[in-house]
């Protein structure tokens, strides 16, 4: 065989269609035993195509994301940088890498293929996504993902991505880092040693959850941390942490256990911190509630567009619990302490603004801003004399 020919050949067996990857996969789950690295070699041998060592690496990494990870998408949660994955039906793929969202390269033949691709990541999370399930949210070791059909989707099947990395920022890192400045990161420091309840409010993506851990972390080894979480991320750095985690229902939609319970257990739990991951519905009563009751130095996220609109925020996820205004005034105002509010702007994630929570004058809610940053600053607001009187009071 001439030269040239053997590397045509070569060439037209490079693994990069689809159909050579499916006919490896196909091979490895006719059998019933686990799928090792050795398996998928010998199945990617007894193909016969030449692909050379290259090629065949190339098609062992491929089968092994569509197996046991993202499939076309592992290659962007293999970058360290990358936080969420969005596939926008088959012609549309986005990342945020830390710098914001950008488009990608990678398209999809067909929607089929996206379909395909979410189906089996939500079945790998015992979940259920088809025509009669059509919007499904699903926890797979690291990742996060959600997914939605047509007809709901207009653009074809949506995918989205959240990805958990396993390197967590320190509250140290996060001042270094711009995320605050001096004085904002000694109230903070002392909002968890005075053992203050807070909520950290802000849009998707801003950094809520970093910035609880990192106070978390800032705990006392000796005290015991519960947290509850619809589903886990939090991960402070602290010798005793219990996690909660909320259960959907199954394939018939029974055994869910939803966050409002969880708060309950946690209770009996024995927790000198209790930490709800994000409050996003009836379990904010539970959560007041607890914090009434002595439950000091509690802390949560909440989504909320600045600091002053977290009243507004609170009264509905209260409704939601059959919570009326008036009690729900009188609640948070004697169990919440502070609002810490961060954005992102660029790149950045930063604490923007520190504010107290307390009783408006028509018998609702308020915040008052404590410490509002300005540039590479931090100015006083008109709550910071309540916010003191409250550090040094503590609770």
């Amino acid at each position: 065989m001439s030269q040239r020919m053997r590397a045509r050949r070569v060439q037209s067996a490079q693994p990069t269609d689809q159909a050579m990857v499916e006919q490896v996969r196909d091979a490895v789950l006719s059998e019933a035993s686990p799928v090792t690295g050795a398996r998928l070699a010998a199945a990617v041998q007894s193909t016969g195509r030449l692909l050379g060592s290259e090629g065949a690496f190339r098609t062992l990494d491929r089968v092994r994301a569509e197996l046991q990870g993202l499939g076309p998408l592992q290659r962007f949660a293999e970058d360290p940088a990358v936080t969420d994955i969005l596939v926008n039906g088959p012609g549309a793929v986005w990342v945020d890498d830390g710098n914001g969202l950008h488009r990608t390269d990678l398209t999809f033949p067909t929607d089929a293929e996206v379909r395909a691709l979410a189906t089996r990541l939500v079945a790998a999370g015992g979940r259920r996504l088809d025509d009669g399930s059509p919007c499904v949210d699903v926890r797979l070791d690291r990742y996060r993902v959600h997914a939605v059909l047509p007809p709901l989707s207009t653009v074809g099947t949506l995918l989205s991505v959240r990805i958990q990395r396993q390197r967590h920022f320190s509250f140290d890192e996060l001042v270094a880092g711009g995320a605050m400045d001096s004085s904002t990161a000694t109230v903070l420091r002392q909002i968890v040693q005075r053992r203050l309840n807070f909520l950290i409010s802000g849009a998707t993506g801003t950094g809520k959850t970093t910035l609880l851990s990192a106070l978390l972390s800032l705990s006392s080894p000796h005290e015991r941390l519960v947290t509850v979480e619809d589903s886990a991320e939090l991960s402070p750095a602290h010798p005793h942490v219990i996690g909660l985690q909320a259960r959907h229902g199954n394939v018939e939609g029974s055994g869910a256990v939803g966050l409002a319970e969880l708060v309950r257990q946690a209770l009996r739990m024995r927790p000198d911190r209790l930490v709800v991951g994000e409050c996003r519905g009836a379990e904010v009563r539970e959560l007041l509630t607890a914090m009434n009751t002595g439950h000091d130095g509690a802390g949560g996220t909440i989504h909320a567009n600045s600091a002053s609109s977290v009243p507004a925020r609170l009264a509905a996820l209260a409704a939601l619990a059959g919570m009326d205004a008036g009690p729900l005034a009188q609640q948070a105002a004697s169990a919440l302490d502070v609002i810490v509010h961060v954005v992102r702007s660029g790149g950045g994630r930063t604490v923007q603004e520190i504010g107290v929570l307390q009783r408006a004058a028509d018998g609702g809610l308020t915040v008052l801003a404590a410490l509002t940053r300005r540039g590479s600053v931090s100015e006083r607001g008109p709550g910071w004399q309540n916010l003191t009187a409250r550090l040094e009071r503590g609770r």
